[in-house]
Order: structure tokens, then sequence, then C-alpha cells
């Protein structure tokens, strides 16, 4: 049985105010893209990784990773988190239905094999997996300025990525939201639970390391953790 990574770069990073791709910004030293895509390229359980990079910086990406062994490609993605999520099953159209796919976002720099463990034993019987942790903040509802609904915090979970796939179940679910003049989504979850409602979606625990690289802060947290993480051991 097949698995592919899909490393998701295609955004630009505006929010973390570096002028270009966040994904290209350096932390401990290696790009944030790098050092996502090391994480699959050296997971046994992976076979191919496809980088999905923002228009404009192919070639800077293609360099990033020329020395990862899996790495199958690097397209082009799109305007948005589902336009890229398309160009890569565009690019996996070949690709039987029953390839199990890992999508992660490439500003989530480290990621760690036993995250990624969890995901692919849960798609041994599952056809969708979700990585969470637990909310520890109280989250609630606002319309206009004003609480409307504050659920119940046991309940609520924060998903992280990667999220993995049978192949052709994420197909059936994009071909039916694509079909739909209102969709919005966040996240390739967000469209199985919405186009696929039949299609029970597993959870394995995240970690709190594998945040997700936005604001002009949390390039400053990356590069404290990438300095314990990534810090030669000691003889």
């Amino acid at each position: 049985m097949r698995t592919v990574a899909v490393v998701l770069a295609g955004g630009v990073g505006q929010r973390a105010g570096a002028g270009r791709p966040k994904q290209l910004i350096e932390v401990g030293g290696r790009p944030i893209l790098a050092l996502a895509v090391a994480a699959f390229d050296a997971h046994p359980g992976v076979d191919e990784v496809l980088v999905v990079m923002a228009a404009g910086h192919l070639r800077a990406a293609a360099a990033l990773t020329a020395a990862f062994g899996k790495v199958g490609g690097v397209i082009e993605g799109g305007a948005t988190r589902t336009a890229s999520t398309v160009a890569a099953l565009d690019a996996l159209a070949a690709a039987p239905a029953d390839t199990r796919v890992l999508f992660h976002d490439a500003a989530r720099p480290f990621v760690d094999a036993e995250i990624i463990d969890r995901v692919l034993a849960a798609l041994d019987d599952a056809d969708a997996v979700a990585v969470g942790l637990p909310a520890s903040d109280t989250i609630v509802e606002v319309r206009n300025g004003t609480v409307t609904a504050m659920p119940p915090r046991e309940t609520l979970i924060r998903f992280q990525t990667p999220q993995g796939f049978r192949l052709g179940v994420l197909r059936a679910a994009y071909d039916r939201a694509l079909a739909d003049p209102a969709l919005r989504a966040t996240d390739d979850c967000g469209i199985v639970h919405r186009y696929a409602p039949d299609v029970p979606i597993r959870v394995v625990e995240g970690g709190e390391h594998n945040f997700k690289v936005t604001h002009p802060l949390d390039i400053v947290v990356a590069e404290h953790l990438a300095a314990g993480l990534l810090a030669p051991e000691a003889p």
C-alpha cells in the first residue's frame, strides 16, 4: 500500500510579516519548508513526498528539497488551501484509490515521527484521520461582538496536521465540494465532514510542538524550539 505525503506550502504568509513566504524563513539555520519535508522524507512509512508551493517560488522550493530522496515533485499551489489540495489531487490523478495520502501544513515544521505513526496506524482501518489536541482555552461563538454559544470545552479539540485519507475518499468528497458554489473550507477534514458525512473521521493525538507558524511571535518561538530540537548531541 503506497503512502504519499503532501506538504502544503502554497500560502504567502502575510500575517508572519516577513515579506516572503513564511515557509522559506529559516529557524535553527534551516528553512521551515525543509524541516517539514525532512520529517516525512525520513519516515519509513512514507513512500513519496509531494510539495505544493506558492506561485513564483517553485524554483526556491525545488532547490531546498533537492536533497530529499522521496520528493517526487514540486508543483504550484492555488490562492487558497482548498485550491492547493485540488492541485495535489490533480497531480495524483493516476494513483490508486486505496493510496494513503497525508496532507501537512509546511508551516508546522516540528511534526515528529510519533505523530505520523499514529496517523498511519489509524489509516489501517479508517478512511479519514485528523490530528488534534484538547482545547485548553474556553472557546465561544461570537456574532456581532456578542457571545452566542459556549460549547463544553471537553468536547473541543484543536486540529493540527497531517490529516490522512484514503485517496479515493478524499477525491469523492472534493468532487462534491467543487460542485458547491457556496464552498468554504479551511482544511481537508472539513471537506470530508461536509461532503462525505457518512465517512467517520478518526482523531489521534498531536503535540504542542506541532504548532503552526503564523504570526511574528510564532517565528520567535520556532527559533527557540529549533535551537533545542536541532542542536547537535553531545559526544
